[in-house]
């Protein structure tokens, strides 16, 4: 089985993927501070032996706290942010200007693993759940 996955940012119908450089996760953490922002994953999944496959994507709202421009840089040069759609990670440093979410907190992480488990078995593959 391969599976892939990658994450979008969207806010103000503007999609945000991975800064460029500094100043671009700069005006990208700018443009997210103080207010709510859709983030989308993609997920993936291809069974090799025989081809199928199956696309499917999961949708958080995440709100972000005010942020001082001293805050935004001070995060940008942590490093943090230069792999990262919409310039943060919520998993790391970037959990302390989140001011919450809601929905699936791994979608934003990068990979939503209840709705790749509930992919799989479409695909034959068995989830194991532990009770």
């Amino acid at each position: 089985m391969i599976v892939g996955s990658d994450t979008i940012v969207v806010v103000d119908d503007h999609v945000l993927g991975k800064p460029k450089d500094q100043a671009d996760a700069a005006r990208m953490l700018s443009m997210l501070q103080g207010r709510s922002h859709l983030v989308y994953t993609g997920v993936a999944c291809v069974d090799s032996l025989t081809g199928s496959h199956l696309v499917a994507h999961r949708k958080t709202i995440v709100k972000m706290k005010s942020l001082s421009e001293e805050m935004v840089w001070a995060y940008v040069q942590s490093g943090e942010p230069a792999d990262k759609a919409g310039s943060y990670a919520i998993q790391g440093l970037g959990a302390t200007i989140v001011d919450g979410i809601e929905g699936d907190y791994f979608n934003v992480v990068g990979l939503p693993l209840s709705l790749l488990a509930d992919m799989l078995p479409e695909l034959g593959m068995n989830v194991l759940i532990a009770d």
